[in-house]
């Protein structure tokens, strides 16, 4: 049931879901992190605005790519009748360790505009920071909304065709 009512059910939902999750994440990681890295200033913070539409625009592209491997690795770690928060959680897990990896690299490449050895030096420096800042937003701010927003969406949409929630499980 929770799946059904809590998760995109097409590629529409699946792209709001994604706008939502995304879209928060960037505001608050992308900041965060520029602000351990440089200072937390004002100054620090406008200059993670600036850069934060072309971040976005990789942390899609990070989600289209590890999509599909995070759903695989998730099936190989849970069984499928372990609970709905094992397999949300577990996927989160994996789609943040996966997405930190990259993004710890190429998020820097944006923000400079160049690509340097630089982030691949600091890579382990740096990793693990970035991964428990990106854990915490998307296991209890981005997600938890996100499934949130879908919930009311089936909601309305299931009271408008006239069936209850409970007729659908």
């Amino acid at each position: 049931m929770e799946y059904y009512m809590r998760l995109p059910r097409n590629k529409r939902e699946f792209c709001l879901f994604m706008a939502i999750i995304s879209v928060i994440s960037v505001n608050i990681i992308a900041p965060l992190i520029t602000c351990f890295e440089m200072g937390f200033s004002f100054s620090t913070w406008a200059a993670a605005l600036r850069t934060m539409p072309f971040i976005w625009l990789a942390v899609v592209a990070c989600v289209l790519a590890t999509y599909l491997p995070a759903e695989w690795a998730t099936g190989r770690i849970l069984d499928n009748d372990d609970s709905y928060n094992a397999h949300i959680l577990t996927n989160i897990l994996v789609i943040v360790c996966m997405m930190s990896v990259i993004l710890t690299i190429v998020a820097p490449w944006i923000a400079t505009g160049g690509i340097s050895m630089e982030p691949i030096e600091h890579f382990f420096f740096r990793w693990p920071r970035n991964f428990a800042i990106s854990l915490f937003v998307e296991a209890l701010i981005a997600q938890p909304l996100a499934r949130a927003a879908m919930n009311k969406l089936h909601v309305a949409l299931d009271s408008r065709c006239g069936a209850s929630p409970e007729s659908v499980a």
